[in-house]
């Protein structure tokens, strides 16, 4: 479903430097050889979007966020810094206490004027996060943007870009929080952070122990890099109806084993694979999911560690078995890339960087799947309650969607998955999903299994994306 354009004019302040409140220390710091790697140097962007509450009437967001962005900043001191690279790509951060970038803004818009396009992908990003002029390369600038805009019915929508060398989404959201803590009246933040990058660098004598085809670096001969000049952005919302209409698409002892990500990432690799219409069905295309390692370590890294924590475990098919064998093909293939990821396989891939000169992971033929729905953006409350939607802004062109937690207009609980892929393909991939989520097929696999009739009475699951 597509829904009209929506027009509306925002009102920027000077952007400015927020700093920490007190002075904090000044030093180097390393990131990590997690952290570092070639495929994280970059800014990824988050939104929250916040209603009005009478309760706070009279106080300004913008005001609120930044007062305790400065003291959250004393706590969390290396973001006011500026990332250094050393000799081997090795990246630091100068603790400099410059701060970082923060908007005030103002929209003559309503909350209610967004209706659905309150989700991924956010046409008016652009006006929600001001890319500040010479702001955004990874080395040498503020390593987060913030833009705080108050909507003419009071309510308000933060935006955050973030450096992803400094954090992964557990510890952006860390730091979020301690904003919203520090926002509400507490003292100090309830997680105290700890830096500890240390824990994951390589061996003195770099020495990997996993064969990680997710850094082959594979030569695009077929010319299926996607083209990033003119893609479409859309959003696909699944349900309790649409997930479980893919399981019982599965064998019965695979839809029992099977996690909601591991079906639902399969069925969209596999349906993306078709949308790409490959021109040769021997060619590889892979599939990565993030894997949080943060307790799979033994011990566990500590709490408050708010570095990059997770492994690129990759799957493997040609296309052409991939796009004619069933569902479960892919489904088995997934979940035996997450079942590899242990603490030794971190370890493994800091080894793998160090020994390879951090390489970025395989975007050739490749689709990445980062699971957000647990990060917790969307309990982040500054004071005006919990975020009506949190969490990433869009897809990563070409490459990666996110699992997004989201309830829609009907007040239905799902995933709503963002996807960009080049407008042709796009329209394929919507094809193939309405074809496949239907009870039909469903109910013909349920038979043929002799399976239960459980889903029979299920009403006819539909496609519900946004453009």
């Amino acid at each position: 479903m597509a829904f009209s354009p929506l027009r509306f004019s925002v009102r920027r302040r000077q952007p400015e430097l927020v700093a920490p409140l007190f002075p904090t220390p000044r030093e180097l710091k390393r990131l990590s050889d997690i952290d570092d790697q070639e495929g994280l140097r970059f800014q990824i962007p988050i939104i929250q979007i916040y209603r009005h509450d009478p309760a706070m009437a009279g106080r300004n967001p913008a005001e609120v966020v930044r007062d305790a962005l400065a003291r959250a900043l004393v706590f969390y001191y290396p973001f006011a810094g500026r990332l250094r690279e050393g000799s081997g790509k090795k990246l630091f951060v100068d603790c400099t206490g410059e701060g970082v970038l923060f908007i005030e803004a103002e929209a003559d818009v309503k909350f209610e004027d967004f209706g659905d396009a309150l989700q991924p992908p956010f046409p008016w990003l652009e006006e929600l996060l001001f890319d500040v002029d010479g702001s955004s390369a990874v080395l040498n600038t503020p390593l987060l943007l913030i833009q705080v805009t108050l909507l003419s019915c009071g309510g308000f929508i933060f935006a955050i870009r973030l450096n992803h060398t400094m954090s992964d989404a557990p510890g952006l959201v860390q730091l979020m929080t301690a904003v919203g803590e520090l926002a509400r009246g507490l003292p100090s933040p309830s997680v105290v952070p700890v830096w500890r990058r240390e824990l994951l660098e390589a061996h003195p004598t770099p020495a990997p122990s996993f064969p990680h085809r997710e850094y082959e670096q594979v030569p695009d001969t077929e010319g299926t890099i996607i083209p990033l000049d003119d893609m479409a952005h859309r959003s696909f919302f699944f349900g309790s109806r649409e997930i479980s209409t893919l399981r019982s698409r599965l064998p019965p002892q695979l839809r029992r084993s099977s996690s909601t990500f591991d079906i639902l990432s399969a069925f969209l690799w596999r349906s993306r694979t078709v949308a790409l219409q490959p021109s040769d069905p021997n060619e590889n295309f892979r599939f990565i999911c993030i894997v949080n390692i943060r307790g799979r370590f033994n011990p566990p890294l500590p709490s408050g560690f708010y570095g990059n924590a997770f492994a690129l475990p990759v799957a493997v098919a040609t296309a052409g078995e991939l796009c004619s064998r069933p569902l479960a093909y892919a489904v088995e293939l997934v979940k035996r890339a997450k079942s590899q990821v242990s603490g030794d396989y971190l370890r493994s891939v800091a080894d793998y960087m160090v020994k390879n000169g951090r390489p970025h992971f395989t975007v050739v033929r490749t689709y990445v799947v980062s699971d957000v729905r647990r990060a917790g953006f969307g309990d982040v409350d500054f004071g005006w309650g919990k975020a009506v939607y949190g969490g990433p802004a869009r897809a990563i062109p070409g490459v990666a969607s996110f699992f997004v937690p989201f309830v829609n207009a009907s007040g239905e609980k799902g995933i709503v998955v963002p996807v960009c892929l080049p407008p042709p393909a796009m329209r394929r991939f919507a094809v193939e999903i309405q074809n496949l989520l239907t009870v039909q097929h469903a109910v013909d696999e349920q038979v043929v299994e002799g399976d239960d009739n459980n889903h029979k009475d299920q009403k006819t699951p539909f496609l519900r994306s946004h453009i």
